[in-house]
């Protein structure tokens, strides 16, 4: 199991110092003050925001809409924010949501329009030279050259299955903390992970190069 570490206790202690004075401030009407005080959560989040958006929508002008709208949606909705919930875990959870909601856009977009431009094979080769051009957060599970392959897998899976591969084992999240940014439970989680290397597994060991993710990531959940 995945424990906390000094450095994320300090980060989550430093958020509930910054949300309760944002909502001191939102309370007495103070929404300048407010904003600048958000403004220090938006610093201290917005590469990992922008990094679990990209996993789900690459498409950087989508990505930079998706993580503005889910700031913007966390501010507006903080006096409603339960403080038993940490900062990061909430506003993941509001940003994983606006990007499915994007994705479910763009599906019923497509439905109703002839594709232009680009051919679908062109338009994986832009996003393999973009993500090839400089390091990946995801580089620890798996070979630059292979990223492309893997994250193209990743976009098959059921949408659950989906989101508890990206936030488990591409972000590091602890299994408890996906249950609480996804709202099911622990053992719901470890099924959804369970399925979901099962189905990668089976999909790329013929490559010979798809490696375990995490350890006991394999074993049936119980």
């Amino acid at each position: 199991m995945t424990t906390s570490t000094p450095a994320a206790d300090a980060r989550a202690a430093a958020d509930s110092e910054v949300v309760k004075q944002v909502k001191l401030h939102l309370a007495a009407g103070e929404r300048v003050a407010a904003g600048e005080r958000f403004a220090e959560l938006i610093d201290r989040h917005q590469r990992r925001a922008a990094r679990i958006a990209w996993y789900y929508l690459r498409d950087p002008s989508e990505v930079d809409e998706a993580v503005q709208d889910a700031f913007l949606k966390a501010f507006t909705h903080l006096p409603a924010f339960r403080e038993r919930l940490l900062f990061e875990l909430w506003f993941t959870r509001i940003l994983v949501n606006g990007c499915l909601d994007r994705l479910k856009a763009r599906s019923r977009r497509r439905r109703w329009m002839v594709p232009v431009g680009d051919t679908e094979s062109e338009q994986q080769d832009r996003v393999a030279q973009q993500q090839a051009a400089g390091p990946s957060p995801e580089a620890a599970l798996l070979e630059a050259e292979r990223r492309a392959e893997l994250l193209a897998e990743v976009d098959r899976l059921p949408e659950r299955q989906r989101a508890v591969v990206l936030l488990r084992e591409f972000e590091g999240h602890p299994t408890r903390d996906v249950a609480e940014m996804l709202e099911l439970s622990e053992a719901t989680v470890r099924v959804h992970l369970f399925r979901a290397i099962r189905t990668l597994r089976r999909r790329l060991d013929s490559a010979g190069w798809f490696t375990p993710m995490a350890s006991g990531t394999e074993e049936a959940p119980a």
